[in-house]
């Protein structure tokens, strides 16, 4: 822990005012614990800290909610993926339902925890334009978010799959076009977030 912090400090002159330190995955709500821990010392420091997570681990219920409300209190900024509004299609995308993750992207505007969210968006599973008009409205909904993020799905990730003699669930899907990618950004008014700041 003394280390892992020690080496991120090294950089503080590099992060300047708005800097810190985020901590993606992986899930980083996997090693809560950890987490919740390695943030108290960074805001002993005075160091902004961010969680960058997919939101599957959540729940209201204990002994995590409990656990997640202690590592809110340090911690300044939240980047949410929401990888899919449909319920049904999430599942089909990820295998997992996503009523939790938008539980809790509600539970951080109801503390109002500062969020940005990042949609990737993927041909065939999550740009329809349906699907990114009830993102829109969900988004709008929340009290809290600074930005939105589209992030165009890419194949970098594939060979990966391969190593692991495993079959890549996005097989054939194509990275999306310009105009797909322009027309997401425009359904979830990424420009009315983008000079937000990061606090």
């Amino acid at each position: 822990m003394d280390t892992i912090l020690k080496t991120a400090l090294k950089y503080r002159t590099y992060w300047g005012k708005e800097g810190g330190i985020t901590v993606s995955g992986g899930e980083p709500l996997l090693q809560i614990d950890f987490l919740t821990e390695l943030f108290q010392r960074a805001k002993a420091e005075g160091v902004h800290t961010t969680l960058d997570t997919s939101g599957n681990p959540f729940t209201r219920e204990e002994p995590f909610f409990g656990r997640f409300k202690k590592l809110m209190d340090v911690t300044d900024l939240v980047l949410l993926d929401l990888k899919h509004i449909d319920d049904v299609q999430h599942r089909v995308l990820t295998g997992c339902t996503n009523k939790n993750i938008l539980d809790m992207a509600e539970y951080l505007s109801e503390i109002e925890k500062p969020v940005w969210i990042r949609h990737v968006l993927v041909p065939e599973r999550s740009d329809d334009d349906v699907y990114l008009e009830k993102l829109s409205a969900f988004i709008e909904r929340l009290d809290n978010v600074k930005r939105v993020e589209v992030l165009p799905y890419h194949t970098l990730g594939a060979f990966k799959w391969k190593e692991l003699g495993m079959e890549y669930p996005l097989k054939g899907i194509e990275p999306p076009t310009k105009e797909r990618i322009e027309n997401a950004n425009r359904i979830l008014k990424t420009e009315k977030y983008k000079f937000n700041r990061r606090k």
